[in-house]
């Protein structure tokens, strides 16, 4: 009888490797490089293949102390999201080792790479957790610096370590407090802090709009409803689809003509409601299509939010797709890349509803923006 050996899996290869101890495993008349080492860890196929070797590399890696730092963080951000947590587990036990032995770690080295925004956020984030060990007033010293940067993380916790100051000032000084929760404000990424900073500000007599804030689109031109029988046409190509003209009249659901008429988001971060701006329907299909200017042009991200079926074309290219019905809407809720032209691009939003007859299942709708991968607007 063959017997088939299959590859172990990388975390269960480093199990073993971490119950047998971090020697390195090489002579000192064969140093590996740590490059080499990452290319292995990063090399482990799907299935496991290659997880043995990458597991004795792992060991030779932390084996290699804190020399092994800096090309880990050149390598973590761009690796899987496996070999990316093995690797963050490398960093951990090389300064745990260092500092169960009372030795230093390299704060300036590491402490230049948090500094550079150019640098990943995974890497970066790893490198101010590794100061916050060594020196325990890093954040004090570091997140004041650091609400404006790129790193989604690092922003979100610098706007935190304000906000407890901001605070404090609103009890003593309420003009002083405006003015830090709106400089708060206008350097927030997520919406619960956005949300939270506009109730404070309100509070303080102030209105902040948060749509506004995220720049999200609202002005729509709007089409349907469009017969979507069982779910059917999700993925048919149906006239608005082929070719958007917006004097054009179409045959829709029930045999009555419609045509593209302008239509306002007014519902939460510029939410499109189709169930108002066409009608209550089911088994239907409707389409969004907007225009807007780019003054560069280049990479952007496209993030909506819709409780229905979805499908996005960016400038007549379809960037995304989703067929899911009925699981809740909310800002940032679906991420596409897309490259925008220098000037004006248009944007198509499919919105497919199926004929589920609960409560639950009656929202008809979707909300969209254009930021950077922080993000930050960027039309």
């Amino acid at each position: 009888m063959m017997t088939i050996t299959r590859p172990m899996p990388l975390a269960l290869a480093l199990v073993f490797a971490l119950g047998s101890g971090l020697s390195s495993g090489a002579s000192a008349a064969d140093p590996v490089s740590p490059e080499a080492l990452i290319r292995k860890i990063q090399a482990v196929g799907t299935e496991g293949d290659g997880s043995s070797e990458a597991a004795t590399a792992w060991k030779q890696l932390v084996a290699a102390g804190p020399s092994a730092f800096l090309p880990i963080f050149g390598q973590i951000d761009s690796s899987s999201p496996s070999a990316s947590n093995w690797l963050r587990m490398a960093v951990n036990a090389i300064a745990d080792r260092e500092l169960a032995a009372k030795k230093p770690l390299p704060t300036d080295e590491l402490g230049a790479w948090l500094g550079s925004g150019k640098n990943g956020p995974v890497s970066r984030r790893l490198a101010y957790e590794l100061l916050t060990r060594v020196d325990p007033k890093t954040p004090e010293k570091v997140l004041p610096g650091l609400l404006n940067d790129p790193s989604v993380d690092l922003r979100r916790d610098a706007i935190a370590y304000e906000l407890v100051k901001a605070d404090a000032l609103a009890a003593t000084d309420a003009d002083k407090a405006r003015a830090e929760y709106r400089k708060l404000f206008d350097a927030t990424r997520d919406s619960d802090q956005t949300d939270l900073l506009a109730k404070k500000l309100l509070k303080l007599g102030v209105y902040v709009d948060t749509t506004a804030h995220y720049d999200c689109l609202t002005e729509w031109m709007i089409v349907g409803p469009f017969d979507n029988p069982k779910a059917g046409n999700y993925a048919v190509s149906l006239a608005p689809e082929k070719e958007v003209d917006l004097k054009a009249t179409y045959p829709a659901k029930g045999g009555k003509a419609v045509a593209w008429s302008s239509f306002r988001g007014y519902g939460e971060y510029g939410s499109v409601d189709l169930n108002q701006a066409l009608g209550k329907y089911k088994d239907a299909i409707a389409y969004a299509w907007t225009t807007f200017d780019s003054e560069k042009g280049g990479a952007a991200e496209l993030r909506f939010g819709s409780p229905n079926a979805i499908r996005v074309f960016l400038n007549g290219k379809e960037v995304f797709a989703r067929e899911e019905y009925h699981h809740g809407q909310r800002l940032d809720q679906y991420v596409a890349k897309g490259t925008l032209k220098a000037g004006k691009n248009t944007l198509l939003v499919k919105v497919c509803q199926n004929d589920q007859k609960e409560s639950w299942a009656q929202d008809w709708s979707f909300l969209l923006r254009i930021c950077d991968s922080a993000g930050t607007p960027v039309k």
